[in-house]
């Protein structure tokens, strides 16, 4: 098990001993899922997925869906034109308020169900487009064709009279401004596409990528709409407890009434999970936990100070010993190193692996090693060591930050002149 999943796997045991809060009675379909089903997913922005508990589980999507329709939207028609439709403000009230702008009749935000049934609307084409526009956009974000489920999708027709009320209300206040039938339909059809833990990762990275699918190299948004679709993730997407969300965990996030959650941290990692207990509020509340656990043993907070953005490898060769029998390979590392950094380094270090080989690590321009970033580069450099590869560290601070080394030194200049 590589260190990331081992992570992974005890923020999973712990959340998994929480037995508070209660299954959604929403739709039967909720109603009947198993309370202990508990997965997790990271996924990084190198692509790389890490997975514990039941991750596989499938489950719908629900309001998940609610940030990428309304990246779709800002894709399609741009951040004014949705603006006018839609506000961006936080509502401090439940998923399915009747609360609109005195005035305008907007819609608090695109997170919650008012302001989803607008963005929906909002894709341009007929009923039948926009579904199919939606569809093609969330299969983008998860790499993969997403299905519907059509019994929940049958549910959620038959019961939806409130979420009716609001396409009607705003209908009349002029903020929606095509036929509330058409756009009900379409919501209920979003929230009811099938997804996982891992798609709802990998969805995540690719807000914090840029809009990129890290997983298919597709650029399935403008990095600005990301920009905007997180900025809003991180004010209204917990619903009354985005206030409380930001303060303890720290990155944007959106929970979903079927026991879900996507979380994005920019430019590190995407984070889903799904667990089908929720507390008062709506949110699950293991998925919560867990994610307060990621933040704080992988250093995510966006508050957090990361200094000065530099490349993590700024010099890298491999020559051979003036004796012939064997190669040094330096690697000169700088900066912060994070988690992020952290998979950098390793791949810097994945065409140094054979016997004979000695790999001077230079250390002397990192301003902090992050723990976990740490035991990554140490589990690499031990196997490194185990293919019969030398192992020295450099620092003129000689401050070991490593432990897996055959030799750790102050002098660059004098471990390199020893090659010859």
């Amino acid at each position: 098990m590589d260190l990331v999943t081992s992570e992974l796997a005890q923020i999973h045991q712990g959340a998994a001993q929480i037995r508070d809060g209660e299954v959604s009675t929403y739709l039967p379909q909720l109603a009947a899922a198993d309370p202990e089903l508990f997965g997790l997913a990271v996924v990084s922005m190198a692509g790389n997925v890490y997975r514990a508990g039941d991750a596989a589980a499938p489950f719908t999507i629900q309001s998940v869906s609610k940030p990428f329709v309304f990246a779709l939207t800002l894709a399609e028609l741009g951040l004014d034109t949705v603006l006018r439709n839609v506000g961006a403000e936080p509502s401090g009230e439940a998923f399915n308020a009747i609360s609109l702008e005195v005035g305008t009749g907007r819609p608090d935000n695109p997170m919650v169900n008012a302001g989803a049934i607008v963005t929906s609307s909002l894709v341009p084409g007929d009923r039948e487009e926009k579904w199919g526009r939606i569809r093609h956009t969330l299969s983008a974000f998860a790499g993969r064709t997403l299905e519907m489920d059509e019994d929940v999708c049958a549910t959620e027709r038959a019961g939806g009279d409130r979420n009716r009320a609001l396409a009607y209300l705003m209908r009349s206040a002029g903020s929606l401004v095509s036929d509330a039938d058409d756009a009900v339909e379409v919501y209920f059809r979003q929230c009811s596409l099938v997804v996982d833990c891992v798609d709802l990762a990998v969805m995540a990275a690719t807000l914090g990528n840029g809009g990129v699918n890290p997983c298919t190299g597709v650029q399935v948004v403008p990095g600005l709409v990301a920009e905007h679709v997180l900025t809003v993730m991180a004010t209204c997407g917990m619903y009354d407890y985005a206030g409380e969300w930001m303060l303890r965990v720290g990155f944007p996030a959106k929970s979903g009434i079927s026991g879900c959650l996507t979380a994005s941290s920019p430019a590190q990692l995407g984070l889903g999970a799904y667990s089908p207990r929720l507390d008062h509020r709506g949110n699950a509340v293991r998925p919560v936990a867990a994610a307060r656990e990621l933040s704080q043993r992988f250093d995510l907070h966006l508050m957090h100070d990361l200094g000065l953005s530099a490349p993590t490898v700024f010099y890298e060769t491999d020559e051979p010993d003036a004796t012939g029998g064997g190669t040094t390979s330096l690697r000169r590392l700088q900066g912060e190193i994070e988690f992020a950094a952290a998979e950098t380094v390793l791949a810097a270090l994945e065409d140094v692996g054979r016997a004979g080989t000695r790999l001077v690590l230079d250390l002397s321009h990192v301003t902090r090693l992050q723990r976990l970033a740490a035991a990554m580069i140490d589990a690499r450099l031990a196997a490194l060591r185990e293919e019969g590869v030398s192992v020295v560290v450099t620092d003129r601070s000689g401050r070991h930050l490593l432990s897996a080394v055959d030799r750790s030194s102050q002098d660059l200049r004098a471990e390199l002149a020893a090659r010859s």
